[in-house]
């Protein structure tokens, strides 16, 4: 069984030897480790990624909520083989409605195995799509749509998440928030095309050095906002020489994110792809289990 841990909070000493010899101690094997520790924010943060047996899952994450007790460390154990069949997803958005519905409405028809568990938004434009499809919505903007990234790290954990999607979330996530949740947990849609089109406005540079093809990526977030090799999933879509920047602004938001999000999404739950040392790969290549 593959698993991952997080363990993130102030930093101190002697906070990573007690979680790695309970998990060595287990018999488990460390496919992947990583650590950080910041000095002037004096923040501690690990990620490992450990294959241990499924019957001792459970008391993994016994032991290791006590460790995180004692050390005050907010420590998450988590596995995509519990509920592989039908992983629990948070959707966060901020204005726009269409990568949210589409991924609702592919949920409904059976194309994602998957439960919209949880909508979360900085702003409520999207919070009438939760109610008509049943969701349950929370808030966690203020009047200015600043986020209150606290508040949503304890609503997943509420909801009992798997994934948090955010489609369309015009936030950033603090560093902090990205390793409670790392290990190819958090999927972003960016509305352009990586890398060649970061940024806010990635129609209009496209369209500014006379691109005809446009597109979405969807891709795995982690800590570190340049890692790269994150990417899951891109959907393209070409126009004719002339064609004006708000028919290409439109096509793109309408109909090309929404289909770009629902197939990298599709992809992670059904376990074809998966983040592993910061790279996306074909799950069977490393995990022997699979």
């Amino acid at each position: 069984m593959l698993v991952v841990i997080t363990a993130v909070g102030p930093d101190n000493v002697g906070l990573a030897d007690p979680i790695i010899h309970y998990v060595t101690g287990l018999g488990a094997n460390i496919a992947e480790i990583q650590m950080y520790d910041h000095d002037e924010e004096a923040v501690f943060a690990m990620f490992l990624r450990v294959h241990i047996d499924a019957d001792l899952y459970n008391s993994l994450r016994t032991a290791l909520t006590e460790i995180g007790r004692l050390k005050k460390l907010s420590i998450r154990v988590w596995s995509a083989d519990v509920r592989r069949d039908c992983p629990r997803i948070a959707i966060c958005t901020t204005y726009r409605p269409e990568p949210a519905q589409a991924v609702l409405e592919a949920i409904a028809a059976g194309k994602i195995n998957a439960v919209p568990a949880v909508m979360i938004g900085n702003r409520d434009n999207c919070k009438g799509l939760a109610e008509s499809h049943g969701v349950e919505w929370r808030n966690i903007g203020g009047d200015k749509g600043e986020a209150n990234d606290d508040r949503m790290i304890e609503i997943l954990d509420e909801y009992d998440v798997d994934y948090v999607l955010l489609a369309r979330y015009m936030r950033i996530l603090p560093a902090t928030s990205c390793w409670k949740y790392a290990g190819g947990r958090i999927i972003n849609l960016h509305h352009g095309l990586l890398p060649s089109f970061p940024g806010i406005r990635p129609y209009h540079d496209a369209n500014e050095v006379r691109m005809l093809t446009f597109g979405a990526t969807c891709h795995f977030i982690v800590p570190e906002l340049d890692a790269g090799n994150q990417i899951i999933h891109q959907e393209t879509f070409s126009v004719e020489p002339g064609t004006k920047i708000e028919e290409i602004v439109r096509i793109g938001q309408e109909v090309n994110e929404p289909t770009c999000l629902v197939e990298g999404l599709r992809r992670v739950v059904s376990g074809e792809v998966e983040l592993h040392f910061h790279r996306v790969v074909p799950r069977k290549i490393h995990d022997p289990s699979h």
